[in-house]
């Protein structure tokens, strides 16, 4: 099977998601997040802070195309779509799947969360900002999960059912 590759905002249930479905699967998960992390030794916040947004974007084009491409799940960083080389190669490479939620639950979810360093300053105006610029981007996923108002099991199961009609 090809690699399924998690997308969506900051707080959309990426990591959580790609965990469950990982181990319902029986499949590996990769963080993408996590693996700039560990190959750079510097969180991501410490990335943006000394290297900038700009070189972080670079790391993460780089470090996606060294994740496997088959038989694995991938969650990415909420930004990870905003190159158009990096949603081709997940097009081309595995399926893409979306979890869509909306800004009010990821405001709520979010709210002390201080490891985002685009968040910081006015929260709530920043997420409905950056939200709005990348919808069009998540919206060109093969596959757009709604996770609002569901948990996790349920969530899971519909995407389990879901790549059944992609293979």
């Amino acid at each position: 099977m090809k690699s399924l590759f998690l997308t969506g905002f900051m707080g959309s249930g990426k990591t959580t998601i790609g965990k469950q479905l990982a181990e319902k699967l029986s499949l590996p998960v990769i963080d993408t997040d996590e693996f700039i992390e560990n190959q750079l030794s510097k969180t991501i916040r410490e990335i943006f802070e000394t290297e900038g947004e700009k070189k972080f974007r670079e790391y993460e084009k780089h470090f996606l195309k060294l994740v496997p491409t088959e038989n694995t799940i991938v969650t990415t960083g909420g930004g990870i779509i905003l190159a158009e080389e990096n949603r081709a190669w997940m097009r081309e490479k595995g399926y893409v799947i979306y979890l869509h939620c909306e800004p009010d639950e990821i405001i709520r979810r979010l709210k002390d969360d201080q490891t985002r360093p685009l968040l910081d300053g006015d929260k709530e105006n920043n997420i409905r900002t950056i939200f709005s610029q990348r919808l069009p981007l998540y919206n060109e996923a093969d596959l757009k999960i709604d996770t609002m108002n569901k948990n996790p099991d349920e969530i899971v199961e519909e995407i389990e059912q879901l790549i059944k009609t992609l293979e």
